[in-house]
């Protein structure tokens, strides 16, 4: 049964999905619909987290609208998301930035990575 389960999987995931990590700054592309129409809605955004595996995986990303912290996450092989750029890379010593709900302000930053 496994084996079955792992082919089907398989099958759905992204051939290439985009390269990033946690604490980076992106930027998501979402594909909505609306009625018959379909347009693109664009997500900017720190990752706080990535999660599971394989087919899976899933990502959660925060942004401030209004003074108010906004969060969504997505499973990363959604045929949902067009693409996902990569705006600036974070540096971060953390797999769960957890700590960035209760900051604001400048304290809510996360360091650019240089490289």
């Amino acid at each position: 049964m496994n084996e079955i389960i792992r082919d089907i999987e398989l099958n759905e995931m992204k051939e290439n999905p985009s390269a990033f990590c946690v604490g980076d700054t992106v930027r998501v592309y979402n594909k909505i619909k609306e009625g018959n129409r379909e347009r693109v809605q664009v997500f900017e955004g720190t990752v706080l987290k990535r999660q599971n595996g394989g087919n899976r995986e899933t990502f959660t990303v925060r942004k401030n609208s209004g003074g108010i912290g906004v969060e969504k996450t997505w499973p990363l092989h959604s045929p949902n998301i067009e693409k996902i750029e990569v705006i600036r890379r974070g540096k971060v010593r953390r797999a769960k930035l957890n700590y960035l709900r209760q900051r604001t302000g400048k304290r809510a930053k996360v360091k650019e990575r240089v490289s």
